[in-house]
């Protein structure tokens, strides 16, 4: 059978999913987001530096300070799923081994952000004493 359509008919539809562009956009807005917290996570480290296990255990404890710290983890961990999403999706041509690669990528993002969330708050809430 012909076809008889162009090769712009043909290709309209197909290709992005109209998705890639809110994916760029996360990314983006992500490592805005990690300016600022980065920032005040090198004072936390700073202020952390100067006073012993007690000191420290107490900077956490502080609601404000724990929830600084657990954004500050859990937007680094979406980050950081991100753009190892972004270079698996470029580089892995077998569809197998990067769809393994992408779920490899999801658990371990989730894994590590949980853990290091879980560490967070059982110091905040006085469990680490």
């Amino acid at each position: 059978m012909t076809d008889f359509r162009t090769p712009l008919s043909r290709a309209r539809g197909n290709g992005a999913a109209g998705h890639g562009a809110a994916h760029w956009v996360a990314e983006r807005v992500s490592a805005i987001a990690l300016i600022p917290l980065t920032f005040w996570m090198i004072y936390a480290a700073l202020v952390i530096s100067r006073t012993g296990y007690d000191g420290a255990v107490a900077f956490v404890a502080y609601p404000v300070n724990a929830v600084m710290i657990v954004l500050v983890l859990a937007v680094s961990g979406w980050h950081m799923h991100a753009g190892a999403r972004v270079i698996i999706e470029d580089y892995m041509h077998k569809m197998l081994g990067r769809s393994a690669l992408l779920i490899l990528n999801l658990f371990l993002a989730v894994l590590l952000t949980a853990l290091a969330v879980f560490s967070v708050l059982k110091v905040a809430l006085g469990g680490a004493l």
